[in-house]
């Protein structure tokens, strides 16, 4: 069994920073991909970043140059650094890990607001 456990979310001003946090507890295999979905309300799930155990990361072209994603195999961990940070970026993130199965965190919110 797998669980995920995110953290970092909150409230930020347009133009400001956050950095999010997942660990992935249980039986991982080394090869894996994990990332961050986001869900404004209204809309669709998305994906907004992703990297695999070998280093290989995908970006969302709304947040390409403003998010970096990086993980720490180590650990089980990923992370999302969030910079110039807009409204529209406002939502539920989801982190996500593709181990021999799919399995989602519970959900961290992102409010970017003035």
């Amino acid at each position: 069994q797998v669980h995920l456990v995110e953290s970092g979310g909150g409230l930020v001003q347009p133009g400001g920073s956050l950095r999010l946090s997942c660990a992935a507890f249980g039986s991982i295999f080394s090869i894996n991909v994990m990332g961050w979905h986001r869900q404004a309300p209204g809309k669709e799930r998305e994906l907004v970043a992703s990297m695999s155990s070998g280093g290989i990361a995908y970006y969302a072209d709304a947040v390409k140059g403003r998010f970096t994603i990086s993980r720490d195999n180590a650990k089980n961990t990923v992370y999302l650094q969030m910079n110039s940070l807009k409204p529209e970026d406002t939502a539920v993130y989801y982190c996500n890990l593709v181990s021999g199965g799919t399995y989602w965190g519970q959900g961290t919110q992102v409010t970017v607001s003035s």
